[in-house]
């Protein structure tokens, strides 16, 4: 153990809240560190983090974060969604000057790279990933990590002991081996103190707990680089397989939690090789959101000409006011429709149910269908097989109804949203059946963190 300088800490504003972040290295390459659970002052304290990140600045400018609801950042009473906290990293980037930077995730953390990659591969130089699962949780066609009543037990013990002396020992001794040193055990009780508060703790594992990107990983466009070590090895392997564009390297020695050892010279070779910044398609990970009015022939047939053409005239104003509330962009109007995309899921549910509320007090009822998917983006057209998913789910939709399709529901863990199975659908057009699930009670969303 050693103890360095701690480089300044800076602030950068996301909607609200503070996201505290540090600068190392004065390279023209960017690399943003997102681990699991952080503080940016403790790592300097420690002799193998020093060390792996002043490595890591001896190639690319470091910028190091504490994700909000951690370390030094602010803590408000929700962690947010992953939207909201790509989000974060977005309002780091631009408080730092980074056009574009290479995102590396640890555990949790790289599924939020992952998000950011698929959703902004243009500020995206490459992605690398160590100990990030597709999901955490065990499920019949993911054979890997706890089963869901063992997450469930870990969640309760965190409840519970969270701050404990001796239950961060257990995991120190876990992590380092039984024989680590009482001074790196003291260290990392300390750190993990200081990392999180217990209720953080506890609502950060329960949104990880249900949490799924593997929808998101066949949409990374980005070169990426998945390291691991053996006792994640299959697990690691079968998340580089679902990207496109991944290469697998295993790192020696069986540490569980820190990538540090061979990792920065695996990284700089990686970056090294890998194509030039700026080399992505125009396709991206986008959420679509279709609206409609139901029994629209009917209101017409009642109002006439003048009247319908009056109310119809004031629903569009209503939706388009909501879309700019939600940062969603509009891209047609087709008679009473609305088409619409977003950069997060949440964002569009919450969005529908304002426009549903707003619809009601007109008189009117509609029905939503939202979808996450790879759409193909050319100037103001946007096209692919996600955007007639989209369109299908809402077909699917009963008036008042806001429909999303599993991976949706998979993405908004940690929004507060709930949900009703709908079931398996075939949806019209569409090869492949779709698990649907209704938002509950879609006229009292409430906004939460996702509209920072």
């Amino acid at each position: 153990m050693r103890s360095g300088g701690v480089p300044e800490v800076h602030y950068a504003r996301s909607g609200d809240v503070s996201i505290a972040y540090q600068l190392v290295g004065d390279s023209p390459r960017d690399l943003v560190f997102v681990p699991t659970f952080s503080n940016l002052v403790y790592p300097w304290w420690n002799e193998d983090f020093q060390t792996f990140y002043e490595r890591l600045g001896a190639f690319a400018r470091l910028i190091l974060l504490d994700k909000r609801g951690t370390g030094l950042s602010d803590r408000p009473r929700d962690l947010g969604t992953l939207e909201t906290r790509i989000d974060d990293i977005r309002a780091v980037l631009d408080a730092a000057g980074s056009r574009t930077a290479i995102l590396l995730g640890t555990g949790e953390g790289g599924q939020i790279c992952t998000f950011f990659a698929a959703t902004y591969p243009e500020r995206t130089q490459a992605l690398i990933l160590y100990g990030t699962p597709a999901r955490a949780v065990r499920e019949h066609d993911y054979p890997f990590g706890p089963t869901s009543e063992r997450w469930r037990e870990l969640v309760r013990e965190v409840r519970e002991r969270w701050g404990e002396r001796e239950y961060f020992e257990q995991q120190a001794r876990e992590a380092y081996g039984a024989t680590a040193a009482d001074e790196l055990v003291d260290w990392y009780v300390e750190c993990q103190r200081f990392c999180a508060s217990p209720g953080a703790a506890v609502a950060f594992y329960r949104s990880y707990g249900d949490t799924d990107i593997r929808d998101v990983l066949q949409t990374v466009r980005v070169p990426t680089l998945v390291l691991y070590r053996q006792w994640n090895r299959d697990q690691s392997l079968d998340l580089a397989a679902r990207i496109p564009v991944a290469q697998a390297m295993e790192l020696p020695g069986d540490d569980r939690t820190i990538i540090y050892g061979e990792a920065p010279r695996e990284i700089e070779r990686f970056l090294a090789e890998a194509p030039a910044a700026g080399l992505v398609s125009n396709r991206v990970l986008t959420t679509v959101l279709f609206t409609d009015i139901v029994g629209s022939t009917e209101h017409a047939l009642s109002l006439g000409d003048s009247g319908w053409s009056e109310l119809l005239t004031r629903h569009r104003t209503a939706v388009r006011r909501q879309l700019a509330r939600f940062r969603g962009t509009e891209v047609d109007t087709a008679g009473d429709g609305f088409f619409a995309t977003f950069d997060g899921p949440a964002r569009a549910i919450l969005c529908a149910g304002e426009v549903m509320a707003d619809a009601h007090e007109l008189g009117l009822s509609v029905r939503a269908g939202v979808h996450t998917g790879e759409c193909d983006l050319s100037g103001e057209k946007v096209a692919g097989v996600a955007v007639h998913i989209g369109a299908r789910v809402a077909a699917e939709a009963g008036a008042g109804e806001i429909l999303v399709s599993r991976t949706v529901k998979d993405l908004v863990a940690g929004s507060g949203l709930e949900f009703d199975d709908r079931g398996v659908r075939d949806l019209k057009g569409v090869s492949e059946s779709w698990r649907l699930f209704a938002v509950r009670s879609p006229g009292s969303l409430t906004l939460g963190s996702t509209s920072d």
